[in-house]
């Protein structure tokens, strides 16, 4: 190359880098809506409001905004005023006057009366916000790492209980890096989302089985601590029908972003249905802890079993991923002796590094043992009886 081109590397350098960019964005980029019931594109405002208390919400944080901004600039502007009006390049002295007590009553007054005037209505924002009395249905949300539980305690649907965790499909997307074609509720989607009926009093009480998670749905005005340990309460009465949409906003570890809620509020009509429907499907789920499995009925359910809930730490493949450690060729799970599998399913290992399992049942947790026992390299013909996990609860 000759002297005369060498001035000519950093352009094309950089026309290289441009190119790349754009080429990025280009494949990473995809065409975004607003998501009823979620967040829009560019928003700058809360979510529209879905209840009364979010309407609430939205009217305080209108006025507080206002009454803010009111008194910055009559602030501000009578400093600035004073600033330039009475400087001294003009000809202007500073003079030492005595207050009248009218000012010092005046700037005394006066903050206390707008400080009364914001406190008022927030008060009675934040006392109706925690009154959860009088609910047509009460919920327990369990968080966990990293899904959420739910228990239907009061009212229609009492006994019904299922997990919720992110649509498999939305967090295959997301392993793969292929978000071109991703739906709006990307990410926002579950398998199971809370079903409530439109126009009741729903209490939502929060816990949590291992860190401290948040149940939040920005469209109620809803947002509650889940404390491990702990039983906290909120309440929101829907008024509109729809899917709606939020997130564990407290940050719970690795897989924190993977922890979406879901809410469908539908008609009475369609929620009494929807009761029926799960209650037939959770008494035909319902299995006796006693009976005896063939392995190859095992292992078939603990592959589903698996899917759902272990696949996001421990990889389709068994293999380990950081501080994940493998299951293909794990001793623990090879280990003839069920003690330790069994007990790091029901309680958790490594201070919540592997989470509690005790959600799950008796069955579900031996199928999900038996499969990693016969998956992979892990061929070993060895299978453990619901039985088995029954007696190690119950110990």
């Amino acid at each position: 190359m000759t002297q005369g081109n060498v001035p000519n590397r950093p352009l094309a350098l950089a026309a290289r880098m441009t190119a790349a960019v754009a080429a990025f964005v280009a494949t990473a980029v995809h065409a975004v809506n607003d998501l009823p019931g979620g967040p829009a594109v560019n928003q700058l405002n809360l979510h529209p409001a879905v209840t009364q208390i979010a309407a609430e919400q939205r009217w305080l944080h209108w006025f507080m905004l206002i009454i803010c901004t009111v008194i910055f600039l009559a602030v501000f502007g009578v400093m600035f005023y004073s600033i330039l009006k009475h400087r001294r390049s003009v000809g202007h002295k500073a003079q030492v006057i005595s207050e009248p007590i009218w000012v010092e009553l005046g700037w005394t007054i006066i903050p206390f009366l707008i400080v009364i005037g914001m406190a008022l209505p927030a008060t009675k924002v934040l006392v109706a916000m925690k009154d959860t009395t009088n609910a047509d249905l009460t919920v327990k949300a369990t968080g966990m790492q990293w899904k959420w539980g739910y228990d239907y305690i009061n009212g229609e649907g009492e006994g019904i209980s299922f997990l919720s965790a992110i649509d498999a499909s939305h967090r295959a997307m997301s392993n793969s890096g292929n978000v071109e074609n991703a739906p709006d509720d990307y990410l926002l989607k579950v398998d199971n989302p809370l079903v409530v009926p439109i126009g009741q009093k729903v209490r939502i009480i929060t816990t949590a089985n291992d860190v401290i998670h948040s149940w939040m749905v920005p469209a109620f005005g809803v947002k509650q601590d889940a404390i491990p340990g702990f039983v906290r309460d909120t309440w929101f009465r829907a008024e509109k029908e729809g899917m709606f949409y939020g997130q564990c906003t407290e940050l719970c570890g690795k897989e924190h972003a993977y922890m979406p809620i879901n809410v469908k509020v539908v008609s009475a009509v369609e929620y009494t249905a929807w009761v029926e429907g799960q209650q037939k499907a959770m008494l035909a789920l319902a299995e006796d802890p006693s009976k005896v499995w063939e392995l190859g009925a095992l292992v078939s359910r603990g592959k589903q079993v698996y899917g759902t809930n272990c696949v996001a730490c421990h990889q389709a493949t068994g293999k380990g991923a950081g501080a994940i450690k493998a299951l293909d060729g794990s001793a623990v799970v090879l280990n003839s002796d069920h003690t330790e599998v069994i007990s790091t399913l029901l309680n958790g290992r490594g201070n919540g590094a592997m989470p509690a399992w005790k959600q799950l049942s008796d069955t579900e947790i031996a199928a999900v043992i038996t499969y990693a026992k016969n998956s992979w390299s892990n061929q070993s013909g060895d299978l453990i009886q619901p039985a088995e996990v029954q007696a190690a609860r119950n110990q």
